[in-house]
């Protein structure tokens, strides 16, 4: 059967989103044909204005609407403690819970050579000057504990063990093996922080 092409267009743009399979995007699409237009309209103005109105932080690499973000910015948070994480989804996990009051840099992902995925492919050399900066007490690594995770997390250890003053912990393991931090509930989240272990 041939398919208008705007149906297969949109069909095959679900299709590249992560977790979506072609039934999903072809059940997605024909949902939208029975959504009303104006809903759609605002639908798409979202997509639009996705990156047009986004910046990401300068100085942790979150995404938000200002420079710095508004974690950076806040006076009341802890400056001398980093959070180090994979991705902002994982800021949205930890900051539902209320438990954290320091900053955060992400990297952008985690060393993947099977990706091609190096160092020099995200922002761990960012976080460099933050702590030659010598007012970061504590940098708390919370990369998931997936292989991965753990290979880039042993990789910032030895990149960051000479700074003698810094006390670099680990995020305890309530969270599962192979588990994603975004799909964390507060509870397990807050354990794997009171858990958390010195390297």
């Amino acid at each position: 059967m041939k398919i208008a092409r705007a149906i297969r267009d949109l069909v095959e743009s679900f299709e590249k989103l992560p977790g979506i399979g072609p039934k999903t995007a072809q059940r997605m699409t024909f949902y939208l044909l029975h959504v009303p237009q104006k809903d759609l309209e605002s639908f798409s103005k979202s997509l639009i204005n996705l990156k047009k109105n986004t910046k990401i932080c300068s100085l942790c690499f979150n995404i938000s609407e200002t420079d710095p973000c508004p974690i950076c910015s806040d006076p009341s948070r802890d400056k001398g403690k980093i959070c180090l994480l994979e991705q902002p989804l994982d800021i949205l996990a930890i900051e539902k819970g209320c438990f954290y009051k320091g900053v955060y840099h992400v990297l952008g992902g985690v060393i993947d050579p099977l990706n091609n995925i190096g160092p020099e492919e995200l922002h761990i050399y960012d976080l460099l000057p933050r702590l030659k900066s010598g007012k970061i007490n504590e940098l708390i690594i919370a990369t998931n504990p997936t292989i991965e995770g753990e290979a880039t997390a042993m990789y910032i250890l030895n990149l960051v063990k000479k700074y003698k003053d810094l006390k670099i912990s680990r995020i305890g393991r309530g969270l599962p093996t192979g588990a994603a931090l975004e799909y964390a509930d507060e509870l397990t989240l807050s354990k794997s922080f009171e858990g958390r272990r010195e390297y």
